[in-house]
Formats: C-alpha cells, sequence, structure tokens
C-alpha cells in the first residue's frame, strides 16, 4: 500500500513540474536485477517528455531575465502579483491533496479493499491533481500573453542558448 501512495504522490509531483525542468531519464536496469527481497526489480518507464513546456516559460524563467526582455513596470508588477496568486492556491491545493491521498492510503491498506470506496477516493485524489495542473497550465498562459511576441522570441533563443530542459526539440533532418 506504501507503493499506491508512493504513485499518487509522484503523479502530483510531475503534474506541479508541467511548467519546469524535467529530469534527465536513468539509466535503464538490467532485465535481471533484483532487489533486497530477491524479487526482479521492474523500472517505471521514463516519463514522456512535456508537450507544452518548449511552448511555455516558467515564471522563474521570466522573472529572472526581465532586464533583458525589458519588461515594463506593469509587466513585472502583474507577474508577480500572478505568481504570488497561484502560489497560495498552490499551497493549499498541495495540503488537500495530502489529506486526498492519505484517504486514499487508508482506503488501501486493508487485506480486502472496497472497490467502489477506493475508485471513489481515487477520484478525489484526481481532481486535487487536476485542479493543480489547470493552475499551472493557467498561470503560464496569463504569463505568455503578458509577453510581447519580440520577449517570447527572446525567451525561445535563451533556452536554446542554455540548451534548458523543455526547450523544442531539435530540428529533424
Amino acid at each position: 500500500m506504501k507503493l499506491t501512495l508512493a504513485i499518487v504522490f509522484a503523479a502530483a509531483l510531475l503534474l506541479v513540474t508541467v511548467v519546469t525542468a524535467q529530469q534527465p531519464p536513468q539509466p535503464p536496469q538490467s532485465p535481471d536485477a533484483r532487489g533486497a527481497d530477491n524479487v526482479p526489480n521492474h523500472p517505471h518507464p521514463p516519463e514522456p517528455p512535456d508537450p507544452l513546456a518548449h511552448l511555455m516559460f516558467p515564471p522563474d524563467m521570466i522573472l529572472g531575465h526581465a532586464r533583458e526582455l525589458n519588461l515594463s513596470d506593469e509587466q513585472k508588477a502583474f507577474m508577480r502579483a500572478e505568481v504570488q496568486k497561484a502560489t497560495v492556491t498552490f499551497q493549499d491545493l498541495q495540503w488537500k491533496l495530502q489529506d486526498q491521498a492519505e484517504a486514499l492510503h487508508e482506503t488501501m491498506k486493508s487485506t480486502s479493499v472496497n472497490e467502489q470506496q477506493a475508485l471513489a477516493q481515487l477520484d478525489k485524489v484526481l481532481e486535487v491533481e487536476r485542479e493543480i495542473k489547470r493552475l499551472h497550465i493557467g498561470l503560464a498562459v496569463r504569463l505568455k500573453n503578458r509577453l510581447t511576441p519580440e520577449q517570447q522570441e527572446q525567451l525561445h533563443k535563451m533556452r536554446m542558448d542554455h540548451h534548458m530542459p523543455g526547450g523544442p526539440p531539435p530540428p529533424i533532418e
């Protein structure tokens, strides 16, 4: 049952990082790798790259390059206010997610699990995760919409120059 809770928290973590850097994939294990209990370890497949990451800009990237982007005072004030509002909401959702995940854990720890109850609780966990993802995407969209096309192009170039994760894939020739 600890595995179920770990999976729930891993999914939440993935959602939280939707507009942030992706980690490099872990090296594959050999098929006969065994854990401490002599049971084969089955590595989780690497997460697919975020298909929207190259279209959005993390708030810290935008605000960290405010001078280079020539952000206006109005743009900076808007972005700071939006990030602050999203942060407060995100913290509330994180607590709510933790509560729902713990409730799911309680439901799942019995030797005989009520399937309807478990699935209903899972729906509650997934609903909070959906709210978190909407929060992050909404913030990314609002910030992007406040940037001029020139500022967006400059951020794309910065991402490519610094080889930041989430950049567009290399051109296929």
